[in-house]
């Protein structure tokens, strides 16, 4: 070399030996190893902005796109062979990750159980979210609540809440309401958290969400569409009458649980709750593939008021189910409670504590 060769970072003169070439120009040594990294899969050297590295794993960009992704709870780089992922297959883990979240009493708010289990006979089923606040996010309390809830079926899992101030969320594999009723012991669940003071009801964080499969509307998209196009028109329908049965104020359901609005038929009330893509802070979430979630009921550890919820959704589902359009469109409420299920003394109870139930009239029990 006859020039003067001089590094392309700090200007220092070089000899021949110094230099070190990279992408057609000249480094000194020190700079080149402190801008670059050698890629641990392909072996190239790359600028350090386009290297993927956890301290341990340095790969570049396009070796990360094509073969490796990120612990979700770790944040290690972990090659696609040895990666875990959670039931929907989106949300990938490392192998001790994985295994510690499976064994946790509280999992994480993205935590999805590697297989669903569905308890009783469908073909409806219904999955439970019910949000309790006040008593700590502990393990402990939580794999109480686990063992109330579960003895030799894996009936409940508790996950992380953000939305909770101390608290943690119970949630429920997919059960026909028999199941809820006479297997699940949804009453040792309740008075163990409330054993432990933990409230529901008598909180300002907590709900109690359902999910109900899709698959229970219809053997096609086409059934199942038209279902849910009545549900929501029910709901938009007696929007008043549902409000004073979620013990929620209209304040908060705005928040946490909107209304779509109503339209004159039951197809265009669902084709504008559709357009306006409000997310799944509404009454009737119709952002989940494969359930329609009911987030409009306030959270609650008393039983009684629990089924009257499971039994309201269900009875508001058979209905969709079983009526035509124009039957659900001109459904008076009162024509709605007096066709419930006689068998249902927890809804009809409930309705009669509201001043819903037509003229009669039941004492209201407290809430926890």
């Amino acid at each position: 070399m006859n020039e003067i060769i001089t590094c392309g970072f700090c200007g220092a003169v070089l000899t021949e030996d110094e230099a070190r070439e990279f992408q057609g120009r000249y480094y000194c040594e020190e700079c080149l190893e402190s801008n670059t990294n050698v890629c641990q899969d392909c072996g190239d050297r790359v600028w350090n902005s386009e290297i993927r590295s956890d301290g341990n794993t340095t790969v570049c960009n396009d070796c990360y796109d094509d073969n490796y992704n990120t612990c979700e709870t770790c944040g290690r780089i972990i090659h696609n062979d040895q990666s875990y992922y959670d039931e929907d297959g989106d949300i990938p883990y490392c192998h001790n990750c994985y295994v510690q979240l499976e064994e946790a009493a509280i999992k994480p708010y993205s935590y999805k159980p590697p297989e669903v289990r569905f308890f009783g006979n469908g073909p409806l089923f219904m999955g439970v979210e019910l949000e309790i606040d006040g008593a700590g996010e502990l393990h402990d309390n939580a794999q109480a609540l686990i063992d109330a809830a579960n003895g030799k079926k894996f009936h409940i899992y508790t996950k992380h809440d953000g939305s909770l101030d101390d608290g943690l969320e119970i949630v429920s594999h997919p059960m026909s309401l028999e199941y809820h009723i006479n297997e699940m012991p949804w009453r040792d669940v309740m008075e163990k958290a409330i054993d432990m003071h933990y409230r529901s009801h008598n909180t300002s964080t907590c709900g109690l969400h359902v999910h109900v499969n899709r698959t229970a509307f219809g053997k096609t998209y086409e059934e199942q569409e038209a279902v849910i196009a009545r549900i929501v028109h029910f709901f938009e329908l007696h929007w008043n009458e549902l409000v004073r049965f979620s013990r929620r104020t209209e304040a908060n359901l705005q928040h946490w649980a909107s209304r779509y609005g109503i339209s004159d038929s039951a197809k265009d009330t669902y084709k504008k709750a559709k357009d306006k893509h409000l997310g799944r802070y509404v009454a009737v979430n119709l952002e989940n593939y494969s359930t329609v979630e009911f987030r409009m009921w306030r959270g609650t550890l008393r039983y009684e008021t629990f089924i009257a919820t499971l039994q309201l959704v269900h009875e508001i589902c058979r209905f969709a189910i079983c009526l035509g359009d124009k039957e659900i469109e001109n459904m008076a409420w009162s024509e709605f409670v007096l066709k419930i299920n006689p068998e249902f003394r927890e809804l009809i109870a409930y309705l009669k504590s509201k001043r819903l139930y037509v003229n009669e009239i039941e004492n209201e029990r407290e809430e926890m």
